[in-house]
């Protein structure tokens, strides 16, 4: 096949050995070949208005921006934008919000390199690629668990070990609206105790460490 007619993909990785070994994953196809590297968020918006790639493909845990705001940035600058998703992160809420955010495919790190590229072409040809699993773990999610800017700080404090009093402090509010937003908190993750809330929101990625 003709270099010209093979699709572009930016690799999003801030490992230089990860990156480098999917670069050689992607470059070995036929109909494929990696346009641009980028190892930060910011570093794959300005690399994706550069180079205008077919297909992105982002890990979500980067140093300063995320690859979820990454993503939402590309998306916000070219809604037409196609993306996938490569990373560790197996959690309901993080598939959640990575297909919210315009990706159209999400894969795990694990997963074998034949399922990386299928997913490259497939959403190069304009459908959505969400494996078994994660398709499975996104089936899962709790309807209706959504929460407000507000609950998720004060659950991202319940994670670090912050009493009410010290998230009422964080987020200057009384503590009495602390326990209203746990409340919430828990009645939306389907659990009975902060410590199941916080057991709740690593697994889920509500929250990372």
């Amino acid at each position: 096949m003709n270099a010209a007619a093979k699709f572009g993909v930016l690799v999003v990785e801030d490992h230089p050995i990860m990156r480098l070994g999917i670069a050689a994953i992607i470059n070995a196809q036929q109909d494929m070949k990696v346009c641009s590297q980028a190892e930060s968020g910011i570093d794959a918006v300005r690399m994706f208005r550069k180079h205008r790639p077919d297909v992105t493909l982002m890990d979500l845990r980067l140093p300063g921006m995320s690859g979820l705001d990454a993503l939402r940035a590309i998306r916000k600058d070219d809604p037409s934008a196609r993306c996938v998703v490569l990373t560790t992160y197996e959690g309901d809420e993080d598939i959640h919000q990575a297909l919210a955010a315009g990706a159209a495919g999400y894969l795990i790190k694990a997963m074998s390199h034949e399922t990386l590229v299928d997913a490259l072409r497939k959403v190069h040809a304009g459908t959505r690629f969400l494996p078994a699993p994660v398709a499975e773990s996104l089936a899962l999610r709790t309807p209706n668990s959504d929460l407000s800017r507000r609950e998720r700080e004060v659950l991202s404090l319940m994670v670090h070990g912050k009493s009410n009093k010290d998230i009422g402090g964080a987020l200057g509010i009384t503590e009495a609206t602390v326990k209203c937003h746990v409340s919430v908190i828990l009645e939306r993750l389907g659990v009975t105790d902060r410590t199941q809330a916080v057991i709740a929101a690593l697994q889920r990625g509500l929250e990372h460490l």
